[in-house]
């Protein structure tokens, strides 16, 4: 699995335009991904991901990193052995190419707005 180009409100994974916020596990994509309280993130947001048990998840927080990640959210994907790293959506979807090259254990959740 592979992100093309990221745009703010704009991704493109393996050649298909997505244009709502969506989450990668392995290889596959989970599109329309909403959270329950927008720019907060919840462990019950991240179900799919917790369920799959990747080693890493990477969270793109938006173009300028206004979604949160609490500490109890941190907290339950510890517990589930899943490292997290939450970063700018620029930077996230740079970190997932880089990572996925030689990670295939991975999952990505990315907020493609604010």
């Amino acid at each position: 699995m592979h992100i093309d180009s990221y745009q703010f409100g704009r991704i493109v994974i393996d050649g298909v335009d997505y244009t709502k916020d969506i989450i990668i596990i392995g290889e596959s994509i989970f599109p329309n991904w909403w959270r329950k309280q927008g720019h907060t993130l919840s462990a019950e947001d991240l179900d799919p991901v917790i369920d799959a048990k990747p080693a890493i998840l990477i969270v793109g927080c938006g173009t300028p990193g206004l979604m949160k990640v609490p500490p109890q959210t941190k907290q339950v994907l510890q517990e589930n052995n899943i490292q997290v790293e939450a970063l700018n959506t620029t930077q996230a979807v740079k970190r997932f190419n880089e990572l996925s090259k030689t990670n295939p254990n991975l999952a990505i959740a990315l907020h493609l707005t604010c």
